[in-house]
């Protein structure tokens, strides 16, 4: 139900300024062959062009991100969407600020607005669809009959594929600044906290319950980036593709209580994951969300196996 699928006119919301949607992300890796197998398997469509990967949804085309090769994996970038007449807000709005632009990095030019936000991390904030849905994502449940059988047979059964990304988590040395810092420059609000731990951020013209979170390490780095599918039933068979595909390390099956979202991860190559997720909460754009905190021992997740002893452990802060 995203803007880019032409299924139901993007929403706004009148007047207040933010970025509507996360519109791509970019990593570097050391191995892009690597992550062309991962991400293939994953169910996106991996497209080889010249020394870099681009990733798409299946159905749509959509490309989402992109994997460049580099001497460590890292977060090269977070391109934000915005609508075309919030673009000269946004520059007023970053100088007023005190944000330095910069030039766009070799290779990636764009009429957008470059900058590095509290940890370093380069933002693009650019004019571009709205890829966040305008309602709540529907959650497909398939009718069963009787007198049949209604699982087929594992070799026939349909591959798992991700209709869009639906949030970013980064790790964090201040989860609250991060917080502070994301809602002053880029109008993202707080939808759930826990402890200075964890956070989620929604944005403001109607998303998911987070299209941004952070958790708390001593550095940097990307923990995961979450793809939403239509069936818990999509959840399993993404599992068990990746598990014959030789990743079989992870966490799920299980929901979590903060966006209330079923969930299985799958660890990729450098340590960090995807996540396959289905029935995330909502916060449209006509209503103030009432930011909470929680206990930790609350917030996590409802149910699920033990999550891995290393499932938050930052491995891009051990990389020299």
């Amino acid at each position: 139900m995203t803007a880019q699928g032409g299924y139901i006119p993007a929403t706004r919301r009148d007047g207040a300024l933010g970025v509507h949607s996360v519109g791509e992300f970019v990593l570097t890796v050391p191995a892009v062959e690597r992550a062309q197998d991962y991400y293939d398997a994953f169910g996106l469509d991996v497209r080889p062009e010249g020394n870099q990967l681009s990733l798409h949804t299946a159905e749509d085309g959509y490309r989402w991100g992109r994997v460049v090769e580099g001497a460590r994996k890292a977060v090269h970038h977070h391109s934000f969407h915005c609508w075309e007449e919030d673009l000269p807000r946004f520059r007023k709005h970053l100088e007023a600020n005190a944000i330095r632009l910069l030039d766009p990095p070799p290779g990636f030019d764009s009429n957008g607005l470059w900058f590095r936000d509290l940890d370093g991390t380069l933002i693009e904030i650019r004019v571009g669809v709205k890829t966040q849905p305008d309602e709540k994502t529907s959650m497909v449940l398939p009718v069963t009959e009787t007198a049949t059988r209604n699982a087929p047979y594992r070799r026939n059964a349909n591959r798992a594929v991700p209709r869009r990304l639906s949030h970013i988590l980064h790790f964090t040395p201040d989860v609250n600044a991060a917080v502070a810092w994301y809602n002053r420059i880029l109008g993202l609000r707080l939808s759930d906290s826990s402890a200075g731990i964890v956070a989620f951020m929604h944005a403001i013209h109607g998303s998911d319950h987070h299209v941004m979170a952070f958790a708390k390490s001593n550095a940097p780095g990307l923990h995961h980036l979450s793809w939403d599918v239509p069936t818990l039933n999509d959840i399993g068979l993404g599992a068990m593709a990746m598990a014959d595909r030789g990743y079989d390390r992870g966490w799920g099956f299980g929901r979590h209580v903060l966006g209330s979202n079923y969930f299985h991860y799958v660890r990729d190559p450098w340590g960090s994951y995807c996540e396959y997720s289905a029935d995330m909460d909502f916060v449209p754009g006509s209503i103030d969300w009432e930011g909470r905190d929680h206990p930790p021992e609350d917030g996590f997740y409802l149910w699920g196996p033990t999550p891995p002893p290393d499932f938050v452990h930052n491995y891009e802060a051990d990389t020299p």
